[in-house]
This record gives structure tokens, sequence and C-alpha cells, in this order.
């Protein structure tokens, strides 16, 4: 990074640390409003669990404490909404079950400090959670039933995908897992960019949502170099500042754009 982008990162985090508070709204709207804040349910659950780990490698960690305790509050309060909104008892039951896994994430992650000794519960944890946010998601979607839906799907899972990269890298280089940590990372990079393929091709992307994704694909390079280190730099500050920062920076971006396709009304 040059030296002007460095001195902007800071500020970038910043927005980027406080943007799921400002953004979301107090209760859900409407079905394409449920799923945007399903899929921002994925995406918190790996973003608490690399906040979390950021805390163990004491990787920028005034910013990763307040991504956790940002990100759980968000979880909460979201979690109230989308089960009073559930409009079946169908997505309400999975929304019954998430609460208890979230019960159950919640207590590892604040239950002691953070430690290696403790990453894989934190890791077994989200996992669960991920899994019932994510049925939660796909049940929205469904009672949607219109193509923008998908879309709404599709644009969200990026956000998460930025993040259990970022939460992959920290535990790889911990180590914990590192083999299935690493292919997980390979696994999600490739998901990732075929579905920014499809966001860009779809017909419902307007010109500032075009705009919005080619900005993503700029700071997807920048999280993406900055993943690659982990082959040829080892476990040192930078390499893991650089992760924490560009995956903040990859996911405000992203949100918008999910935001953008949610609020189109077909």
């Amino acid at each position: 990074m040059n030296a002007s982008l460095i001195n902007r990162r800071q500020l970038i985090t910043a927005a980027a640390v406080a943007f799921p508070l400002l953004r979301a709204h107090a209760q859900v709207l409407d079905l394409n409003d449920a799923i945007n804040k399903a899929g921002r349910q994925r995406m918190l659950s790996q973003r608490m669990g690399k906040a979390w780990l950021a805390l163990v490698h004491q990787t920028e960690s005034a910013s990763a404490q307040a991504v956790l305790d940002r990100s759980m509050a968000l979880f909460d309060r979201q979690l109230v909404e989308l089960k009073a909104f559930a409009p079946s008892a169908d997505i309400r039951d999975t929304y019954v079950k998430l609460e208890t896994a979230w019960s159950d994430y919640k207590t590892t992650l604040v239950g002691s400090a953070p430690s290696k000794a403790g990453a894989a519960a934190v890791l077994q944890a989200d996992a669960r959670v991920l899994a019932l946010a994510h049925q939660g998601t796909v049940q929205y979607e469904a009672a949607l039933a219109r193509p923008v839906g998908k879309l709404v799907n599709v644009a969200g899972r990026q956000r998460m995908l930025s993040q259990r990269m970022a939460k992959f890298y920290f535990a790889a280089t911990l180590p914990i897992d590192a083999t299935v940590a690493t292919a997980e990372i390979g696994k999600s990079r490739t998901e990732f960019l075929g579905a920014m393929e499809v966001l860009r091709n779809a017909p419902e992307a307007n010109d500032r949502i075009r705009s919005e994704l080619q900005l993503a694909d700029n700071q997807w390079l920048f999280f993406d170099q900055a993943l690659q280190r982990m082959q040829t730099t080892g476990v040192t500050a930078k390499p893991l500042s650089d992760v924490f920062v560009t995956s903040e920076n990859l996911l405000s971006v992203m949100d918008r754009v999910t935001g953008l396709f949610a609020s189109i009304k077909t």
C-alpha cells in the first residue's frame, strides 16, 4: 500500500466498524429487508470469530474489540427482529433454534479472555450459528419468491465470505487446524469470485450497483493480496493487521451492495 492508502485506512476502518449499527433499520421493513438482515446474521457469526481471533493475536486490538462488541449487540437485536417478523412457523422455528445456538456461541466469546486454548470451541460454535443463520436466509428468500431475493441473498453472502476468509486466516496462523483453515480460505475465495460474476451480470444491477461492485473488486484485490502473504511472510504484525483492515473495507462495500439490491422493489 502507498502512504496515502495507509493514512486513510484507519478512517476507513473506523467507518467499517460502525457501519452495521448505522445502516440497520430499527425493525424489519419487508421481505427484502428480512433477507438482508438474515444474511447479515451469517456475516456477523464469522465477523465475531474473526475479531475474537484477532484479539488472540493481539492484532488491531482496539478495533477488534469494538467489532466484537458491536457485532454481538447487532446480532442480538436482529435476532429478535427476524424472529418477530417470521411469516411462517418454519421460519420462526429456525430462529428459535438460532437463539439457542447463539447463546452457546456468546458464552464461548465472553466466557473467558481470548486465547489459543479457546479457539477450537469458538470455531465450532460459530459454525452452528452460521448454519442456522443461512437456513433462515434461504427461508426468507423462498418466502419472497422473486428473483431479486436471490440477488440479496448472494450479495449478502459475500459479506459473510469476506469475514470467513479473514477468520480462517487468523485460525491458520495461530495455528488451529491450519490445513482445514487454508482449504476453507481457498473454497471461500472461489465462491466469492463466482458470486461477483453473478452480481455483475444480473439484469437488476443498475449503474449505481455496478459502480459499487467495481469498488468491491478494488477492495478485493487488497484483501486477496493480504491473504496470500500468509504463504510468503509468515506470522508478523503487518500481514495480520492488513487482513483485518482489508476485510473490514471489503465488508463495508458489500454491505452497501446488498442494501442496494434489497431496495429494489419488484
